[in-house]
């Protein structure tokens, strides 16, 4: 994959400098042949890889045309490539992302705005028992690659309504996304191992997607909400 991500790179460094309309039209082949082994050849291997020990219902390549309609910054197209890999069934929750950008690629994986409801459940889990989520973050393993914190996309100023900002989760219960990132340079996205690295870094996070399943699949006194 590595000339699919060098060309791809190369590509999008170019479309920063010419992010015009007239530009990306005379270049569009080009772009939807690159677009075509992006989805075709670097993420089917990367979805081939999770399904070994996952169950991956959809992979999702996100649209390069931006939405201006309430954007400051009009230009037109994206300078990046992003896919998604969601899992299979309400019972396995969370979902893998890849980013592709020159000097600013990651992937990561979590829960990114959750439904009201979601999000509640989850913060009312870290306020009753907040030592297994700490368990799954502080791994050795887990905390190499992603830290041991969430990435503080969005976090409330002190506490959530109905939540002591004195609770000694707060630094949990705070947050309105549960997101883990891990950022790679150029010289590795090029590399001819880096789709096997992207698995093995998403394989990371089983554990803690394990974990918000089970809590977002029961209730408060562990029951299931899933029907038979």
């Amino acid at each position: 994959m590595a000339g699919v991500a060098i060309d791809l790179l190369n590509f999008l460094n170019e479309l920063k400098e010419n992010n015009n309309r007239e530009w990306f039209e005379v270049n569009k082949p080009t772009f939807k042949k690159l677009d075509n082994d992006f989805k075709n050849l670097f993420g089917a291997e990367i979805l081939e890889g999770l399904n070994k020990t996952d169950h991956i219902e959809k992979m999702k390549v996100f649209r390069i045309y931006k939405d201006i309609r309430f954007s400051k910054d009009k230009t037109p197209f994206k300078t990046n490539r992003s896919i998604s890999f969601s899992r299979e069934g309400a019972a396995l929750r969370g979902g893998y992302f890849l980013h592709v950008e020159p000097g600013n690629t990651y992937l990561g994986g979590g829960f990114f705005g959750p439904n009201p409801a979601d999000l509640l459940r989850i913060r009312k889990e870290f306020e009753m028992d907040d030592q297994e989520i700490r368990a799954i973050m502080t791994d050795q393993d887990f905390s190499k690659v992603y830290g041991s914190e969430f990435v503080p996309y969005s976090q409330v100023k002190t506490a959530p309504k109905g939540f002591s900002k004195e609770h000694h989760a707060i630094d949990l219960i705070k947050n309105k996304s549960f997101f883990f990132e891990k950022k790679f340079t150029d010289k590795e996205i090029i590399a001819t191992n880096f789709s096997s690295k992207v698995v093995k870094c998403f394989e990371l996070l089983r554990p803690y997607f394990d974990y918000m399943s089970d809590v977002l699949t029961t209730d408060l006194n562990g029951v299931s909400l899933l029907k038979d």
